[in-house]
């Protein structure tokens, strides 16, 4: 068998965080790795509260872009060879739309391609606090293969800016995918953190 392309899509939903979607769109860019593109009507207005970027300057980021109703796109298709698919950031609407197969928009379409083609899929949910239904989504999700990557922001690392903790969140979940950003410190290797000079004492231990 060939190599896989180097492809990935990238959904954009509602959620608040559309600075992780913007992120990782310069990163595949920097990675030279093809990105494609849906961005949800509900990503389109959070763009607008949340960035001064126009919805134009957002797709050019990209290298191929999709109408978040296009479920004839090739990303719909199993036959279209990816790496995967991230949704960065991830609404607790799109994260269910994916666990229980509602697939009438093409996010949760292509998320289900990954899903059935055994692709890694990585869902950057951003809710917080959680009932029992958003956990047993998650839940779903996970058994089908699918990974759940909460941004969740690293402070051993000693972040100076909300830059450095997006910086490292992306890095974190494109090494999900075996990519190296080579953006931020690694815990315990010779340019990141110490372990034992920055692991806090434990009673007990």
């Amino acid at each position: 068998m060939g190599s896989v392309p180097r492809r990935m899509v990238v959904g954009i939903t509602g959620a608040t965080g559309i600075v992780y979607g913007v992120r990782l769109l310069r990163a595949l860019r920097q990675l030279e790795i093809e990105s494609h593109l849906v961005v949800s009507k509900a990503g389109e207005m959070t763009r607008a509260y949340e960035t001064e970027m126009s919805s134009e300057e957002l797709r050019s980021l990209a290298d191929v872009v999709y109408s978040p109703s296009d479920i004839a796109a090739p990303i719909s298709s199993g036959s279209f060879r990816t790496m995967g698919m991230i949704v960065a950031p991830c609404s607790v609407r799109s994260m269910s739309d994916i666990a229980h197969g509602v697939t009438s928009g093409l996010i949760s379409r292509a998320a289900d391609v990954c899903l059935k083609e055994r692709r890694r899929l990585v869902l950057m949910l951003r809710e917080t606090p959680l009932h029992a239904g958003h956990l047993k989504s998650m839940l779903a999700i996970t058994e089908m293969g699918g990974v759940i990557a909460p941004p969740v922001p690293a402070f051993y690392a000693r972040p100076q800016s909300l830059d450095d903790m997006v910086t490292h969140t992306i890095g974190r979940v494109l090494d999900l995918f075996d990519l190296d950003l080579k953006a931020f410190p690694r815990w315990g290797e010779e340019d990141g953190v110490p372990a034992q000079e920055a692991a806090p004492a434990t009673p007990g231990q």
